[in-house]
């Protein structure tokens, strides 16, 4: 084992401050640590949805290939983006303290999802989250959005912030200002002072300056007035630990989701970190593992494994520890959110792996696994006509 461990990761903010909570975890036990970012192929085509990029670990694999080829001592995940397959010589050596697992809605005003008027544009890059959309409101219009975080927020943003900017351009006289440079026309200089006027009158209704305002904005305010969108979302839907740990979960207006419906992904929520060397291994299990939360996504990845659905299908599976039980929610969806197979489940805690086996099966019998196959099936054609 190296004297300086070496952690591969992405570059996003997002996959940055995971990084640095493993690397503080690890610095607590006297390990210095150096960060490796790496582009994995998730990164290299940013305008493809997740469930389109080939098979599961698409921000996965060049990081385990840096563990694999000795440029790095150990890499940090998303659990929720590791493959469910076993991985060639590489353990999970650590899995931390779960945050909140949850999905919540962006909205600008913070309205659920009960709330959206008929018609709203709701943003997601998830099959599952889209289905879930579906089947709780098919009045709601679902549209693809991708990017980090902060990139989908700013696309929320933008179109209300930018629309603020114009009518406190207009009420200030600025807008008409600028018409009235750009024309010598008699009448219509006569027009952009009457214009002016009313602005005047207006603008009587801002308490501050169109610079002020602008000054008052938050940063991601300010990036979202530079965006260029071509689709207006009125909410978006985002995992609540992705809000929190690019600390912009207080940026924004959000409701939480009911979890018995929107069922998170197996794993969301929770960090990963792989290793092959045995001191290492042991070294990040010491330092950063929680064995319950190690529990509950165990049991939520084999579910998911044993229904072979990976990302290709809307499935949501999540567990949590309760005394001498592992209780388990799952829900498989068609893409459309028009069918469904859902149960709940208590697992002994002493052989949750098998008995989530268990009622995998049983939910693959009762109709999950033809979802998934139906699942697989569209996403095969999509990829076809694309070719």
């Amino acid at each position: 084992m190296t004297e300086t461990l070496r952690l591969a990761t992405r570059g996003s903010d997002l996959a940055l401050r995971q990084a640095e909570t493993v690397r503080d975890a690890l610095s607590s036990r006297r390990r210095d640590v150096e960060l490796r970012q790496v582009e994995t192929r998730g990164d290299q085509i940013p305008d493809e949805l997740i469930h389109r990029l080939g098979k599961t670990g698409a921000f996965v694999r060049a990081l385990d290939e840096e563990v694999l080829a000795g440029d790095a001592d150990l890499a940090v995940h998303s659990l929720k983006d590791l493959p469910t397959e076993e991985m060639d010589d590489l353990v999970v050596a650590g899995v931390p303290e779960r945050a909140p697992s949850g999905d919540v809605v962006v909205h600008p005003d913070g309205l659920g999802i009960d709330d959206l008027p008929s018609g709203a544009v709701v943003g997601t890059g998830s099959l599952r989250r889209g289905a879930q959309i579906r089947a709780a409101r098919p009045d709601l219009t679902v549209e693809p959005i991708r990017g980090n975080v902060d990139t989908r927020l700013e696309k929320l943003l933008a179109p209300g912030l930018q629309a603020e900017h114009e009518r406190r351009l207009i009420a200030s006289g600025e807008a008409g200002a600028l018409t009235a440079e750009g024309d010598g026309d008699d009448a219509d200089d006569a027009e952009t002072d009457a214009d002016e006027d009313e602005g005047e009158e207006v603008d009587e209704e801002f308490d501050e300056s169109v610079e002020e305002w602008f000054d008052s904005l938050s940063d991601l305010e300010r990036a979202a007035m530079e965006r260029r969108v071509e689709t207006e979302y009125d909410a978006v839907v985002l995992a609540e630990a992705g809000l929190r740990r690019s600390n912009l979960f207080h940026e924004v207006e959000t409701t939480r989701l009911p979890r018995e419906e929107f069922v998170p992904a197996a794993g969301q929520g929770a960090i990963a970190v792989t290793a092959s060397d045995p001191d290492v291994i042991e070294t990040v299990r010491e330092a950063v593992d929680h064995p319950r939360t190690r529990v509950a996504v165990t049991a939520e990845r084999t579910v998911l494994s044993e229904l072979n659905g990976g990302c290709i299908a809307p499935i949501g599976v999540s567990a949590l520890v309760k005394g001498e039980h592992v209780h388990v929610r799952a829900r498989v969806l068609s893409t459309d959110g028009t069918e469904e197979v859902a149960d709940t489940r208590d697992l002994p805690i002493r052989s949750h792996a098998t008995a989530a086996a268990e009622f995998a099966a049983d939910l693959a019998d009762r109709g999950a696994a033809d979802l998934i196959a139906e699942a697989r099936e569209e996403s095969e054609s999509e990829a076809g006509a694309d070719d």
